[in-house]
């Protein structure tokens, strides 16, 4: 698939895709900031050679693009999607972003609409599918590609096509998925992040994640 990253300068944003183009996927980094985005294309593509990563601002990285990642911050998130607004129609989006309390990171925010990925819904409509993934998996693991990620991914839509798009895409990042029901579930999700944050904190872990247990 064509697979625009936007917000993909960051760490989170920038592992996936290097994960995603390793699997084959053309992948596109989108940044604000065009020549941003490709330097760190070019720093992928020189560090993990043979990988191929494109890098573009985020209006063109979408517009090419079939499946869109929301990699923002909270901050920048429904900025982001406005600009990007026309571009989305008729796409799967994969919101990661998780809200984040501003004066303790270790503390579940919740956001006006509920969730990151439910105020991104609200916004596009019927335009675009979204849903939301990735939120509890540690930046720290995803360019260690020696290793096996010990943390599943939770998949949480109300299109059960856009849904199973998003599993493959767990499993072509070498990740276990789970469908997680609803949009509405997102809010769960996204909670879990400052949750694993604190016990990162407390019990001095790199990158604590989560696991299903019982299969």
């Amino acid at each position: 698939m064509k697979i625009a990253v936007l917000g993909g300068t960051g760490k989170e944003g920038s592992g996936l895709a290097l994960r995603w183009a390793r699997s084959g996927h053309e992948v596109t980094i989108g940044s604000r900031d065009a020549v941003k985005a490709q330097r760190v294309a070019d720093e992928l593509n020189q560090a993990y050679a043979p990988i191929q990563v494109k890098g573009a601002d985020n209006v063109n990285a979408a517009q090419n693009a079939e499946v869109v990642v929301i990699t923002v911050p909270y901050a920048a998130h429904l900025e982001t999607l406005k600009a990007v607004q026309e571009a989305l129609s008729g796409k799967v989006v994969v919101d990661v972003t998780v809200p984040v309390n501003t004066q303790d990171f270790t503390r579940v925010s919740l956001p006006p609409g509920g969730s990151a990925a439910s105020e991104a819904q609200a916004l596009l409509g019927d335009a675009a599918q979204v849903i939301a993934a990735f939120q509890n998996i540690s930046a720290t693991h995803l360019k260690k590609l020696e290793n096996e990620i010990d943390c599943d991914v939770l998949v949480c839509g109300d299109s059960d096509t856009a849904k199973q798009i998003g599993l493959q895409l767990v499993k072509d990042a070498d990740l276990k998925g789970w469908d997680a029901g609803p949009l509405d579930n997102a809010v769960v999700v996204e909670g879990l992040t400052p949750i694993l944050l604190g016990i990162n904190r407390r019990y001095k872990i790199k990158g604590a994640g989560i696991r299903i247990t019982g299969h």
